[in-house]
């Protein structure tokens, strides 16, 4: 059976990504990756775990 993951990022510490994190479970996601990384640095160490999780079917959206 196909999985809906998630994945979601905010760019400083201070931000919070509950929101995101809230909506992606809002639509049922069942697996959610998230982080706090910078978009001028170019690992995402968490986008690389999701990436890893997926399997044929899966989904992935950042919503």
């Amino acid at each position: 059976m196909s999985e809906l993951v998630g994945y979601a990022r905010v760019s400083t510490l201070d931000q919070d990504y509950s929101l995101q994190v809230e909506q992606l479970e809002k639509y049922e996601f069942t697996k959610i990756f998230h982080e706090k990384k910078s978009g001028k640095n170019t690992g995402r160490p968490e986008l690389d775990k999701a990436m890893e999780y997926l399997r044929a079917g899966d989904k992935i959206s950042d919503l």
